[in-house]
């Protein structure tokens, strides 16, 4: 079988046809993330999952930021961008626009997040590069999630992170493929 890239309308029907097959929305907060290229990546990365809105704290850059423009590449005008003082304000503003909120954090309690069952709306949170999500945000959140890591390297850049948690979170709901169906034991994070 021969491939080739596909052109510019084929490409739009792809993205078409999978948007159609993505139930429920996704949203995330950035919670004191203070690279400007991590938020770069982090708006580029959320423009291609469909992730709205963003929440950014207010000692976080902005997408204006000449540095997080680098990165993001443009793709930061199909994304929305809400400013807050404080993660706990994003968090309750997302709670309140129906999502529920799960930080992904290696702390106490957190649970795989493959086991999360992508039912209804999820907002992810992620935080500081290394502080990691505020102790006040990590109470304020429905559940705390974490990536499970094979090597010898105990975390990922948060932009790294992200990219890998919105995208599991999106295959799952594609798949169908929640904490009931792969046998995971314990309470559902999102149910």
């Amino acid at each position: 079988m021969t491939s080739r890239s596909l052109g510019s309308t084929e490409l739009k029907r792809l993205h078409r046809e999978w948007r159609r097959r993505t139930p429920g929305r996704l949203a995330l907060i950035l919670d004191d993330v203070q690279g400007p290229f991590n938020i770069g990546s982090l708006l580029r990365t959320a423009a291609a999952w469909r992730v709205e809105p963003v929440w950014i704290t207010a000692r976080s850059p902005r997408p204006g930021d000449a540095k997080t423009q680098k990165t993001a590449l443009g793709s930061d005008r199909f994304v929305e961008v809400r400013a807050v003082e404080r993660g706990v304000d994003a968090v309750a503003e997302a709670r309140a626009a129906g999502f529920r909120v799960v930080a992904v954090e290696l702390a106490t309690g957190a649970r795989p997040l493959h086991e999360v069952d992508p039912v209804g709306d999820v907002c992810l949170v992620l935080g500081h590069e290394d502080r990691g999500v505020g102790a006040d945000v990590l109470a304020a959140c429905d559940a705390v999630a974490f990536l499970p890591q094979l090597g010898r390297i105990g975390s990922l850049n948060v932009a790294t992170a992200g990219a890998v948690a919105l995208y599991e979170v999106r295959r799952r709901s594609w798949t169908g493929t929640g904490a009931e169906s792969t046998g995971a034991e314990g309470d559902d994070l999102l149910g």
